[in-house]
């Protein structure tokens, strides 16, 4: 696994874990990168439905929450080794100036949730200055 340092931040509390609301009880994987027309987010959900996944904006704050249901294993099982994570999840990054998270778009596609947030474009804005008679 490879950790990269970034302008890109998981909110965190002073315990070291990621905030996350009093229900979440596991946060998924994700990776973010940069490409020429904005940032790319991608979450590791496997075994959910869209309508199981929840995206909202906060400032600059991008918060993906959900609830991945456990309705595969036996009742009454006795896990030798569990290492996927059921229920409700959180997490939130906190992005950089210079992205329009008002025009980020979402898919989920194969396990993978994608949010795709472009490059804010710069508001060109022209103003007359005025100019005094001067002694």
């Amino acid at each position: 696994m490879c950790k990269v340092s970034s302008s890109v931040h998981f909110v965190t509390r002073g315990s070291g874990s990621r905030e996350s609301a009093p229900r979440a009880h596991w946060v998924p994987n994700t990776d973010v990168y940069a490409t020429d027309s904005g940032l790319v987010i991608k979450v590791e959900l496997a075994g959910m439905r869209s309508d199981n996944l929840e995206i909202t904006i906060e400032g600059n704050r991008l918060r993906v929450s959900g609830n991945r249901p456990d309705g595969c294993r036996a009742p009454k099982c006795s896990f030798l080794v569990m290492e996927i994570n059921y229920g409700p999840f959180e997490t939130m990054l906190e992005l950089p100036q210079g992205y329009d998270l008002g025009q980020a778009k979402a898919a989920y596609l194969n396990g993978f949730l994608r949010i795709d947030v472009p490059v804010a474009q710069a508001q060109v804005k022209s103003t007359k200055v005025p100019i005094a008679e001067g002694n």
